[in-house]
């Protein structure tokens, strides 16, 4: 039976860092703890619950069934106090260290140019980025591994979002055929026997190539998948096939770009973070940074 004294916040973070790290050497080491201290504070929260919360996995430990639930609660437990503690103080001076989970392009496009304003204006705040695409992003976001996603879809293939996280717009860029430079092709019916590059991490971009060649009447032949945008290229160059390419101005020596208009194909960028988390000074501020950025391109 559960205690009715309630469960310690504390406790409740030894147990989601246990389950996020693996063992609890780990979690000593990242807490700057004793190993003694996570195990004794571990058995107070299994009394708190009234459940065993971790078992004997040959010299380690791993969580119960009834340890993987609680450690569950226990990130939306945490979350949600951080948020109301934000809450409190919503003008305070921006600090702390933001954990940014995001597509290559968005972290060249969106986050290094604010890098010099956090750093002249804003020291005290600290971005952590993590190149990572579409899922693998909002895996870390729901996680709790990080606060802020910068993800990504295509008007063609959109993305449906958790009604846990909020995501503000930011910037929309059209996308084009990338064939050979010598090639002739007008169109992806002058493609319909090619073979197909598309994205190793993410179906958006292959969904897309399905959707607009199932309009023009055919099954795109998919051969090959990659994930650099520089690899594509050389992969067309080389004749292995043809792929989506943005259009928003790169250059891609030996590949010539065939604009899509009917219909048009655009990529549609976000931030997405928990509900609730942007009354946190932090990611308040580099929000509004992406936003000012977004609107004076």
């Amino acid at each position: 039976m559960m205690n009715n004294g309630g469960m310690d916040p504390r406790r409740l973070r030894l147990l989601a860092e246990l389950a996020r790290l693996g063992s609890m050497r780990a979690v000593a080491d990242e807490l700057h703890i004793t190993t003694s201290t996570v195990s004794q504070q571990l058995a107070v929260l299994a009394q708190e619950a009234g459940a065993e919360l971790i078992e004997p996995a040959g010299r380690r430990v791993r969580l119960t069934p009834a340890g993987h639930r609680l450690a569950g609660h226990a990130v939306t437990i945490l979350a949600a106090l951080q948020a109301a503690r934000s809450d409190l103080d919503p003008a305070a001076e921006p600090a702390g260290s933001l954990r940014v989970a995001g597509f290559a392009s968005a972290v060249r496009r969106a986050l290094l140019p604010i890098t010099a304003t956090l750093v002249r204006e804003h020291p005290r705040v600290r971005l952590l980025i993590a190149e990572h695409e579409l899922v693998e992003a909002f895996e870390l976001l729901v996680a709790d591994a990080a606060d802020l996603a910068l993800v990504y879809d295509y008007n063609l293939a959109p993305a449906a979002f958790d009604p846990a996280v909020e995501a503000v717009s930011l910037w929309e860029t059209p996308w084009a055929l990338g064939v050979p430079e010598e090639s002739a092709a007008d169109g992806f019916a002058d493609v319909r026997d090619s073979d197909w590059i598309v994205n190793s991490r993410n179906t958006a971009d292959e969904d897309v190539v399905r959707t607009v060649a199932s309009l023009e009447g055919f099954q795109p032949r998919v051969t090959h998948r990659a994930d650099s945008l520089g690899l594509v290229r050389d992969m067309i160059v080389a004749g292995l096939g043809v792929a989506l390419l943005p259009a928003d101005g790169m250059v891609w020596p030996g590949v010539r770009l065939v604009p899509l208009r009917d219909p048009e194909v655009r990529l549609r960028s976000y931030a997405v973070h928990r509900r609730g988390r942007n009354a946190w000074p932090a990611l308040a501020l580099v929000l509004t940074l992406l936003a000012d950025l977004t609107a004076a391109a």
